[in-house]
């Protein structure tokens, strides 16, 4: 093996690393996102009367108790299980993209993503009226526009930095360690 094989290894090892550095990033950071929406919404369920809204922030943003049963703003009511297999696909994709992706930064926003979309899902499966079919549990009322919870905000701040990674450029560097062009 010549030193020029070494530096080709190397670099593929490397590579192979930082990918699976993104899937291990991702599968964590849902793992927390997860854990911290189905928290939050058994807490909710424990602590707010379905129906009644406790401002927080005037009428800007408060919490109110709603099992919905469709996708944003209730749209889709009556295909609640057309949404359990959309976010069963959508998951499986996050984390099939997420093992294609090199880096942390991918990692948190796939996770991110994942986590939030897995949050809904266990609701979809597991909630009333039945499996497949069940309501998300919601109890972020933003004013008078719609009520959500912890895995939409996990999935809209997953998006943005996704949005951000693919917007920020990162210097490659070949083999040898030197800089070439920039890339996304």
């Amino acid at each position: 093996m010549t030193a020029q094989d070494a530096v080709v290894v190397e670099s593929t090892g490397g590579a192979s690393t930082r990918s699976r550095q993104a899937l291990v990033v991702a599968l964590v950071v849902a793992a927390l996102a997860l854990a911290i929406d189905q928290g939050s919404k058994v807490l909710a369920a424990a602590q707010l009367t379905q129906g009644e809204r406790i401002p927080l922030v005037g009428d800007l943003f408060g919490l109110s108790l709603v099992y919905n049963p469709g996708a944003a703003f209730s749209i889709g009511s009556g295909a609640t299980w057309i949404f359990t297999i959309s976010g069963l696909l959508a998951a499986v994709a996050v984390v099939v993209f997420a093992a294609r992706m090199r880096g942390a930064r991918w990692g948190v926003a796939l996770g991110l993503v994942f986590g939030g979309a897995v949050g809904n899902l266990v609701d979809r499966l597991v909630n009333s009226p039945a499996f497949g079919q069940g309501h998300v549990t919601d109890f972020l009322a933003y004013g008078d526009l719609f009520v959500g919870n912890v895995a939409d905000v996990f999935v809209v701040a997953g998006v943005g930095l996704v949005c951000l990674n693919l917007l920020t450029q990162t210097p490659r560097t070949t083999a040898e360690g030197e800089r070439t062009e920039e890339a996304s």
